[in-house]
């Protein structure tokens, strides 16, 4: 049994204990809004030195940038979530969020290559306008190597399906090696690798674009 549930009309919810904890997987709600925030900010962002103080504005963006994506509604967009319930009594009604905690975050959406201008300077998929593309995956530090990042793709490539898209994208830092290992291990392939004027002319990692195809094909 899967130790996760899925909101999705084919998947019926599941929740099952692992390393001592009860882990869920749900769509965002807008009161998980901070939560997500910072979770987001502190892994992509440090707090070292300067950054202490950049941080609260980072933070900040960030949530603000969230908010508008969820309150949009849009047809092809979802924010989900990874809770750890530590009170087996939560697992009796999934709805609330008391005695759960958020540890992961994913998006999902549609995107399209010519509304955002890059329909010629990323020839990967000039015969479809539009493609299903993933970002924002995060897990709490505290809660990594546990396999939520990998159910939350797993959730992610499920809706995908349902859109009725065969491949799902997204850009990964060439030296962030753990994600790259983890999206390897998740079948995403190296489609492109992107070039900026920060690795042109500071040296800066340059952005993968990484592709997984489910119908096979190449």
């Amino acid at each position: 049994m899967n130790p996760f549930f899925f909101f999705s009309k084919s998947v019926k919810p599941q929740v099952e204990k692992s390393n001592q904890f009860y882990f869920s997987i749900r769509i965002a709600k807008p009161q998980d809004l901070k939560s997500i925030s910072e979770i987001l900010t502190n892994s992509f962002h440090s707090r070292e030195g300067i950054m202490s103080y950049v941080y609260p504005f980072l933070r900040l963006s960030i949530y603000e940038d969230l908010r508008n994506r969820i309150r949009s509604k849009g047809e092809h967009y979802l924010c989900i979530i990874a809770m750890v319930i530590k009170d087996s009594k939560s697992t009796e009604n999934l709805s609330t969020i008391e005695g759960q905690d958020l540890v992961g975050t994913v998006e999902i959406s549609v995107r399209s290559l010519q509304q955002n201008g890059l329909l010629f300077l990323n020839p990967w998929q000039l015969d479809n306008f539009e493609y299903a593309y993933l970002s924002n995956l995060a897990v709490d530090a505290d809660y990594r190597r546990l396999g939520i990042a990998q159910q939350l793709l797993n959730f992610c490539e499920h809706r995908v399906l349902e859109w009725g898209f065969g491949d799902l994208y997204l850009h990964v830092l060439e030296n962030n090696y753990s994600a790259r290992r983890l999206y390897h291990k998740a079948g995403y392939r190296l489609q492109e690798v992107e070039w900026t004027f920060g690795s042109l002319l500071f040296g800066q990692p340059r952005k993968l674009l990484l592709r997984k195809s489910f119908s096979g094909k190449t």
